[in-house]
């Protein structure tokens, strides 16, 4: 599992398993936020993700984004989860760039 750290309290990965719950909690994070819409060809669906997540005594926020459309809404949610979620967080997609480009208009909006 690749994780890139995008700030100290913010990183990114591609796409998550169950398998990989131990591993992000061991890593110290607090919070995962799902950008992969269940419905995208090869995605682990998010309630799957959601309950080992919390299981492993993470907090989890489902968010999806569909590939080149990211919405006004998706980039809203997005800020309000980072706002409220324990840190740090792991965002996953696909690849993990749709949960760092994201995370660019979430700063982008607070400037």
């Amino acid at each position: 599992m690749e994780i890139r750290q995008i700030t100290e309290d913010y990183s990114v990965s591609p796409q998550v398993g169950i398998e990989h719950i131990p591993l992000i909690k061991a890593a110290g994070f607090k919070s995962v936020i799902a950008n992969r819409p269940d419905n995208e060809d090869g995605a682990v669906a998010h309630t799957e993700i959601e309950t080992a997540a919390r299981e492993a005594g993470l907090e989890f926020r489902y968010i999806p984004v569909i590939s080149g459309q990211m919405t006004q809404e998706n980039v809203s949610d997005q800020a309000s989860a980072i706002e409220a979620l324990p840190k740090p967080v792991l965002a996953y997609c696909r690849s993990g760039t749709r949960s760092g480009n994201i995370f660019a208009l979430v700063q982008e909006g607070k400037r």
